[in-house]
């Protein structure tokens, strides 16, 4: 590379942050400049198509021929970071049109700048290969994030959420901080790729080494809500906006998940043999944890909560099998988790709108206040429950399927198990979608744009489930490129 392309290269490998903070002021200086009666009927739309086309000048410009390390090395462009990126602005549009429902966020500017900033984070997340850029990335997603979780100001569970959100994350960044220094003063460096060596030649005591293994993994399971960290997740997504509820629960661990498969991979590659048969507990007892107490949940986004601790134990069957396919297997699940889970949350959202609460008994008889509303709760929960033709049936077999390659037979049984009990409950919540309600309303005023993303997810749930070859083409390009150093 020569002096005078080095400089077009760096610019164009940070193409979606870019065009993210670009965004993020045009959004700020729209607010400015306009009403919020009108905002409410265009800015979610604005920030929609603008993402759009941020995508599409990633795919045309930052698209990773060879990994490389980038900006004095904190950076990898690879097909990791640029598939997740992708996963990230899906997320982040399709949560862009759900808030255009919510009278309380559809017209507030600042909701829309903190959603891309975020993005921006979690997009820096996925292409750190240095511990202080992954450090500062994490907090530049994270801060965001409270903000959004407690974005209802009057309301106090919103406020109760956002608060306990903070906390949680202050302790989790703090573990995920020492368990970084422990590394930095074992090895002496910072760059992530750069550990396995520096470690082996430091001769550090593999105690140590696991030592910090386990507070890193404590910061990180606290982005995907895996057990035992997380206790934050069910009063966080019940008293969060909906909409962000749906995000936090998809592109936020998706992040999360980014990391965790680059960091084991990357820097503790010589302790597979260690942090496979922890992952493998962490997997079964977050499956356990999240399907038994869904069980007894009476409110919705509860209960999609402590389904989702149990989807991300689903998702570490993948990471503990600590092979190419479970790691396609584990990027392949959260492709179909994001439209999944989006569309769960989106009909919460709306649900949640005209009712007035979130609470199970708000979806009796919805398929009497709206038919297509039940259809598409229908097929998001079938997909969640792992049922064809849905995309999570996909998922899981590619994850238990990895597990049973990698000879760990006991853990494929446990996903296979706990897949049934969260077919109950899931089961359970059609029953009182479909169970005829007498004197209930229709649910009307819903608006173009949400029904265009709830299409997108329902269409999305339909082509990951049967149209496998492009998103397994994807999925496996990030598992070639975590094992290229």
């Amino acid at each position: 590379m020569t002096a005078s392309t080095l400089p077009v290269t760096y610019i164009r490998a940070l193409v979606p942050e870019i065009g993210l903070l670009v965004l993020a002021g045009l959004v700020l200086g729209l607010d400015l400049f306009t009403s919020e009666a009108s905002r409410r009927h265009w800015l979610g739309g604005v920030v929609a198509i603008g993402i759009l086309v941020v995508g599409i000048l990633s795919l045309v410009f930052a698209l990773p021929s060879t990994p490389r390390l980038l900006w004095g090395g904190t950076l990898r462009l690879d097909a990791v970071g640029f598939v997740f990126r992708m996963i990230f602005l899906a997320g982040a549009g399709l949560t862009a049109l759900f808030a255009m429902q919510v009278k309380a966020i559809a017209g507030k500017g600042e909701f829309y700048a903190l959603l891309l900033l975020s993005v921006l984070g979690l997009s820096l997340m996925a292409s750190a290969a240095d511990l202080v850029m992954l450090f500062i990335a994490i907090e530049t997603a994270s801060i965001p994030l409270y903000v959004l979780a407690g974005f209802y100001l009057y309301d106090v569970r919103s406020a109760e959420a956002g608060l306990k959100y903070m906390l949680f994350g202050a302790v989790a960044s703090a573990m995920l901080l020492y368990g970084l220094s422990l590394l930095y003063g074992m090895s002496g460096t910072t760059r992530l790729y750069d550990l396995p060596m520096a470690l082996r030649q430091a001769e550090a005591p593999l105690w140590l080494i696991a030592m910090a293994l386990v507070f890193v993994l404590a910061g990180f399971g606290f982005k995907i809500a895996a057990v035992p960290v997380h206790f934050w997740a069910p009063d966080v997504y019940e008293g969060a906006p909906t909409p962000v509820t749906g995000y936090l629960s998809t592109a936020s661990k998706a992040a999360g998940f980014a990391v965790l498969l680059r960091f084991l991979i990357g820097a503790f590659a010589d302790q597979a043999s260690f942090w496979t048969l922890l992952i493998g507990i962490l997997a079964t007892a977050s499956m356990l944890v999240g399907n038994y107490l869904a069980l007894v949940q009476s409110n919705a986004k509860r209960l999609l909560a402590y389904s989702s601790i149990a989807q991300a134990g689903y998702i570490l069957i993948g990471v503990a099998a600590g092979t190419p396919l479970g790691a396609t297997g584990a990027v392949y699940y959260l492709i179909a988790y994001l439209v999944t889970n989006l569309a769960a949350f989106g009909i919460l959202a709306v649900v949640e709108q005209a009712i007035g609460s979130s609470d199970l008994k708000a979806l009796e008889g919805l398929q009497q206040r709206s038919a297509p509303l039940a259809l598409a709760m229908l097929v998001a929960l079938l997909s969640l429950g792992g049922i064809p033709p849905f995309a999570g049936f996909v998922a899981k077999l590619l994850v238990l399927g990895s597990a049973v390659e990698a000879g760990q037979i006991w853990l494929a049984f446990v996903g296979v198990f706990n897949s049934v009990i969260g077919l109950y409950y899931y089961l359970v919540v059609l029953k009182t979608v479909y169970r005829f309600t007498p004197g209930v309303e229709p649910i009307k005023d819903i608006r173009p744009a949400w029904r265009l993303a709830l299409g997108f997810c329902v269409l999305g749930i339909l082509l990951v489930g049967t149209w496998i070859a492009p998103w397994y083409t994807w999925a496996g390009s990030v598992a070639k490129a975590l094992w290229v150093y």
